[in-house]
């Protein structure tokens, strides 16, 4: 419906400014101009609003709870797979003690469930992981909220905070899931859930203002805004974060792989010079890439673009040329339901509205599935929509996460990554990865890029440096290995080691060989190995070689060994856990059901991790 003065209580001027501004909302900006605007009726508030504290909120079953007495204690749990969760907890935690809150962080995984009866206010901050899966150190507690062991929490006040990807079908149910069951126990929402995509750093904040708005309610006491909690949690840390990426020099870019392979591995080494970040083995780097230039292109031209429209790029409307602003701060690549819903809501395009319909749902899929906004562009004729609509409903252009394949110790103020160059042919076109080949084609030594260090507190070697230690990693899932020997040479660590490594061809494929025979030579690597699929008549993966040795594996796992899985999760993850399982039914004669319950004690006790993707 347009908005006219007689239709509503506006003026002629403020109809046309919103009629201008509405169309182009995207549905997160459409929740959270409402939060925002819910919030200053609830404070009396009739101007001010920048100094408001805002609101994000995404559809929830009930409003939120009454306000009683307000309590200054409160539990904050987490599950994170790649350390998200776990971050965003450290700050909230952080930035609530120091307003004098008596604050419970925990690992959903370390929590004591019993604990949970007796608790008041409680905030989850949860990833979602794969398709529609809690991460590995939630699945316990996941477990017991959803089973006849879960008590009744008619006293609980929480809020969820959900993190996720679009580009999945199941887009945050981890949280969705949670957010419903403490629901049906009883518990009553401080503040509704919030659902974040890859860029998830402003809702983030935002909820977390409308919680402390939510808690401070008859304290008298002010909420704290997104930029207070900025100041609380950088005091003593690097000033450089995800928010805040660091311009790092390369200083190496080598291809890992032998002449005639079919693959492309760069080895990349990043100076960390100036900028006070710090890592450990089982941490991330985060790198802000660019688009392919020649794509950027290409779409411009199909749009009928200049190229030198000015864009807004940011919330707080700051503008760049339309070009420049696909390069740098919008995802092409990857197209999602929601964004294709949008986009036919304001374009009323009859084969887009069709597509995104229900009953639509294995078309859309399909659809989805290896195309980017060119294709779209292209198959739906959507020559005609301006630059400002289109990038409305963009989400911004995410970081991507490599594991770190350096020790801080080895190598000060350096970083090194392992980085496949994606290439492939998809409904008539080259595709080529993001990242992975502005890396390979794009930078050379003496370039710089946009850096950050993402923790991961679950993917860790042990405290005991004489504790043994599986590594099963193919392809560039060996990176985090070599930080992890490299880590125990400099600390001297006694502990037994041993490596699980593929690829295809073990001529030319076959990375970082000379490290390892070295490690193997000086015993830090107590033993190796390896499959290489290409290379035999009948393909042989990591998981054929630790069925090979099922005994002594199972051995060490007797002997409190830890195990680690990095690598790709739609195939070689569900096999190597497949292995695993298979190894406690054959060697310690434990029942299907029994072997899984093992797999998943060991999660729990952080003797069975995993950084896949």
């Amino acid at each position: 419906m347009e908005l006219q003065v007689s239709n509503s209580p506006f003026n002629q001027e403020q109809t046309e400014l919103l009629n201008r501004l509405l169309p182009s909302l995207t549905d997160s900006q459409r929740v959270w101009l409402s939060g925002y605007l819910t919030a200053l009726a609830r404070a009396g508030f009739s101007g001010g609003l920048a100094s408001t504290a805002v609101s994000v909120q995404s559809a929830a079953p009930s409003a939120a709870a009454p306000v009683p007495a307000a309590s200054k204690e409160i539990t904050i749990l987490y599950g994170s797979q790649t350390g998200n969760s776990s971050g965003l907890a450290k700050k909230f935690a952080k930035a609530l003690e120091a307003e004098q809150y008596q604050v419970t962080l925990s690992s959903m995984g370390d929590y004591k469930t019993g604990n949970l009866k007796k608790t008041s206010q409680l905030l989850v901050i949860v990833s979602t992981h794969g398709e529609g899966e809690p991460p590995d150190s939630a699945i316990s507690f996941y477990e017991f909220l959803n089973s006849k062991r879960a008590p009744k929490l008619d006293g609980l006040r929480f809020s969820v905070l959900a993190l996720g990807d679009t580009s999945y079908e199941f887009f945050c149910q981890t949280g969705k899931d949670f957010d419903k069951r403490l629901e049906e126990l009883g518990g009553q929402r401080l503040v509704p859930r919030v659902d974040c995509d890859v860029d998830f750093s402003e809702d983030a904040g935002a909820w977390f203002s409308q919680v402390t708005a939510a808690l401070s309610a008859g304290s008298g006491s002010a909420a704290l805004k997104t930029e207070d909690l900025t100041a609380q949690v950088e005091a003593g840390e690097s000033s450089y974060s995800r928010e805040n990426p660091f311009r790092a020099e390369v200083l190496e870019n080598l291809n890992l792989n032998g002449r005639g392979s079919a693959r492309e591995t760069r080895h990349l080494e990043i100076s960390l010079e100036g900028s006070g970040l710090d890592y450990e083995p089982g941490d991330s780097l985060g790198i802000y890439p660019e688009n392919d230039p020649q794509l950027v292109d290409a779409l411009i031209a199909t749009l009928g673009w200049s190229g030198a429209e000015e864009v807004p790029v940011s919330k707080s409307g700051d503008l760049l040329p339309s070009r420049e602003a696909l390069l740098r701060h919008f995802e092409i690549t990857v197209l999602t339901k929601p964004f294709l819903t949008r986009l036919a809501d304001i374009t009323g395009h009859e084969g887009l509205v069709k597509l995104v319909s229900p009953g639509e749902e294995e078309a859309l899929k399909g659809y989805l599935k290896g195309r980017d906004l060119l294709d779209l562009v292209q198959d739906y004729h959507l020559q005609g929509i301006g630059p400002d609509a289109l990038t409305g409903l963009l989400r911004k252009l995410p970081p991507r996460l490599y594991s770190i394949a350096s020790s801080s110790k080895a190598t000060p103020e350096e970083v090194h990554v392992t980085v496949r160059a994606v290439r492939y042919e998809a409904h008539g076109r080259q595709r080529r990865g993001v990242t992975s080949v502005q890396l390979a084609e794009r930078v050379q030594p003496g370039d710089t890029l946009p850096v950050f260090i993402q923790h991961n507190p679950s993917f860790k070697l042990p405290k005991d440096p004489n504790t043994k230690i599986i590594m099963i990693g193919p392809g560039t899932g060996v990176a985090p290995f070599r930080a992890f020997l490299s880590e125990r040479e400099e600390s001297d660590a006694q502990g037994e080691s041993w490596l699980f490594y593929g690829d295809q061809h073990f001529t030319t494929d076959f990375l970082y060989q000379v490290e390892w025979q070295r490690w193997l030579k000086d015993g830090v690597l107590t033993r190796m190995d390896v499959a290489f699929s290409r290379d035999t008549e009948q393909k042989v993966y990591v998981q054929h070689r630790m069925l090979e040795h099922s005994k002594e594996l199972f051995n060490w796992l007797e002997q409190g060994a830890v195990v680690y899985v990095c690598g790709d999760e739609g195939s070689m993850a569900h096999d190597v856990h497949a292995a695993l399982a298979t190894i406690l039914i054959q060697e310690g004669g434990l029942a299907p059901e029994a072997a899984a319950e093992r797999l998943t004690e060991m999660q729990r006790q952080q003797r069975y991790q995993r950084d896949v993707y």
